[in-house]
């Protein structure tokens, strides 16, 4: 390596180290924001809760975030990315059958390790989707409009039952999400939640049953 590729890949060390800290404060704000949120919503919390457990001063908050409604609006684009994650994996090339049982899993992943984003994106629902509506009407029903066609595709060549792609891909999203937003209820009735291994594979075992049923070619 020359002298000034020796220096460039420094600087770019350095630049790298430099911005760790950032972003770990960064990370942490977004974290400690979206459990909050996910609890109180935007109106039942603070700029103060939510720095006190991040662990960083308001104005260290404020210098990442303009003001609480812009963290709120980044916190709900970084869980449509975890929300969304799973559907983009649908592809035509797939056996349909294969593909759902697969997507099924993920999704209930999903309610497993990210309960909190499960359930701020259900309260943004239910509140109208003031500030989650552009992301709505564009990316997620891009998204939606383009795996529904893979699954008419599907249905079309007779390797699934005739049912609405939509009504199957918002069926999926309410049984998978019940386990994250109704996880009290959940452990209430079963005294279990997904974090117990044997509950979680019987879950996904259960709703995948039920969903491949409906759509298995008969």
């Amino acid at each position: 390596m020359t002298k000034p590729q020796k220096m460039a890949a420094k600087a770019t060390e350095n630049a790298a180290k430099a911005t760790a800290p950032v972003q770990n404060k960064r990370a942490a704000v977004l974290s400690a924001a979206l459990g909050l949120f996910s609890r109180f919503g935007l109106h039942g919390t603070s700029v103060d809760q939510v720095a006190a457990r991040a662990g960083v001063s308001k104005s260290n908050l404020l210098y990442y975030f303009a003001n609480k409604e812009e963290l709120y609006v980044c916190v709900l684009r970084e869980l449509l990315e975890v929300w969304l994650a799973p559907l983009r994996e649908f592809s035509a090339e797939q056996d349909p059958q294969q593909a759902i049982t697969d997507y099924i899993r993920r999704k209930l992943v999903v309610s497993r390790d990210s309960p909190d984003a499960s359930r701020l994106f259900c309260l943004e629902m239910i509140q109208g989707a003031p500030l989650l509506k552009g992301e709505l009407a564009g990316e997620l029903r891009g998204i939606v409009e383009h795996k529904s066609a893979v699954i008419q595709g599907w249905i079309d060549a007779g390797r699934l039952a005739k049912v609405d792609p939509e009504h199957l891909i918002f069926m999926i999203w309410a049984t998978t999400q019940h386990y994250a937003d109704f996880a009290v209820q959940v452990q209430a009735l079963t005294g279990k939640t997904l974090a117990d291994p044997a509950f979680f594979e019987q879950t996904v075992a259960n709703v995948q049953a039920v969903v491949l049923k409906g759509v298995g070619v008969r």
